[in-house]
């Protein structure tokens, strides 16, 4: 209130109350939120939260702005509410965590315990900072201990981890291995006397089962000599529904993708559909690209061949490395501003023929795109990703200026 908005803490109050009015104007559905709740004085967040709510606020949403506060804390607070504003009973409690301590999830935890009934979190714990509380752990740990915390979600839990998929790769933000319930190594057990354990009874080392957050495992193991039919039942297990014309482009560029790889996993075919997804309108696509590279080769240089707009156009050009060149390429062939802010590199899976998952962030006049490409060259990954980024702004243009602040 001080140093951010100058206010003192009458007119602050004047305002919640008239902020709040004013919503009701339009929708009956009004939450209201003091920002650093959980740092606020007791008496005067008591006073807005009381004038909140009889002002028509039907949520009443406690942040822990900074990540600041912890469990025994944050749950004191909301008790506090409780038993200290006269008309509580008249709103849905909320919180919401930041993770700057490592204490989102804990702390929401112990606010539902306190009586909160609403709890703001993200997939896979996205947010500014550190993060906010992660969906997955607050759903599985409530769902989980339910003896503990006997509190239900309507969350489909067998959907976390294509959820958690669909945001990584979307945004570009990788998922770490050891991240509860959806990483990578969540359900993997390497000590021998935890494979033993659990190959006697998982419950021995397995609080949750892999296929409770939609880990399963897979019943066809597909390869290049795999037909369209195992190929479909596959699409129907990871939880995909596409028409024919889709599933039998997918099919193509699965058995194109079998020929180069021995192994086909189940994690390539979600990156191979995501991958055909994400382009399905592009203006801009990739026909061709070769690169020349490597100690005796320099500087590094890239031939590339686009169609914009249906008309093909190529080029060549140099650059500082391998990636450099091709994205020179693409500069020529479709000039643009737009500034590279990320490029990330994973591997879908394991082994030296694993495809590669790209990300390019670009940003151009406050606009930014995230832009995916996923193949076993990563070259090849590296510019259908830039070039997913550069279709992205052009729909960006054609929006207005409020429609197109966010990615």
């Amino acid at each position: 209130m001080k140093h951010k908005l100058q206010m003192e803490p009458d007119a602050v109050h004047a305002k919640v109350i008239e902020s709040v009015s004013y919503a009701r104007k339009f929708s009956d559905d009004v939450e209201w939120s003091p920002e650093d709740g959980s740092r606020t004085d007791h008496d005067f967040l008591c006073k807005c939260v009381e004038s909140a709510i009889k002002a028509g606020a039907g949520t009443v949403n406690i942040p822990d702005t900074v990540g600041y506060t912890v469990p025994d804390e944050f749950a004191a607070l909301i008790k506090m509410l409780f038993n200290r504003v006269p008309n509580i009973d008249k709103a849905v409690i909320s919180v919401h965590c930041h993770n700057d301590l490592g204490l989102a999830v804990a702390n929401s935890l112990a606010a539902v315990k306190a009586g909160a009934r609403q709890v703001e979190c993200t997939i896979n714990g996205l947010g500014e900072r550190a993060g906010n509380a992660a969906m997955e752990e607050i759903v599985m740990a409530l769902k989980t201990r339910h003896d503990a915390m006997p509190f239900t979600t309507n969350i489909k839990t067998a959907d976390i981890m294509k959820a958690s998929r669909l945001v990584s790769a979307i945004t570009g933000f990788v998922v770490q291995p050891n991240k509860a319930i959806v990483g990578a190594n969540a359900f993997a057990h390497e000590a021998g006397i935890h494979q033993d354990g659990v190959l006697k009874h998982a419950g021995t080392y397995e609080i949750m089962t892999p296929e409770s957050v939609g880990l399963t495992k897979s019943k066809l193991v597909l390869g290049k000599h795999s037909g369209r039919h195992a190929f479909k039942e596959k699409l129907s297990e990871l939880g995909y529904d596409l028409g024919d014309n889709a599933v039998q482009d997918a099919f193509k560029r699965f058995k194109d993708l079998a020929d180069v790889k021995k192994d086909v996993f189940d994690e390539d075919i979600v990156a191979l559909v995501d991958d055909q997804v994400v382009r399905a309108n592009d203006r801009i696509q990739m026909v061709s690209l070769e690169v020349l590279c490597g100690t005796k080769h320099q500087p590094p240089e890239a031939e590339l061949e686009l169609t914009i707009d249906g008309e093909p156009r190529s080029c060549h050009a140099t650059g500082d490395g391998p990636v450099d060149a091709a994205f020179n390429c693409v500069k020529q062939l479709f000039p643009h501003n737009a500034r590279l802010q990320l490029y990330q590199v994973h591997a879908v899976t394991g082994g030296t023929d694993a495809q590669a998952e790209v990300t390019v962030r670009l940003e151009e006049d406050g606009r930014t795109v995230n832009g995916a490409g996923a193949d076993t060259d990563t070259m090849v990954a590296s510019v259908k990703a830039y070039v997913n980024a550069l279709n992205k702004l052009l729909l960006k243009r054609q929006k207005t200026a409020p429609e197109a602040l966010s990615a």
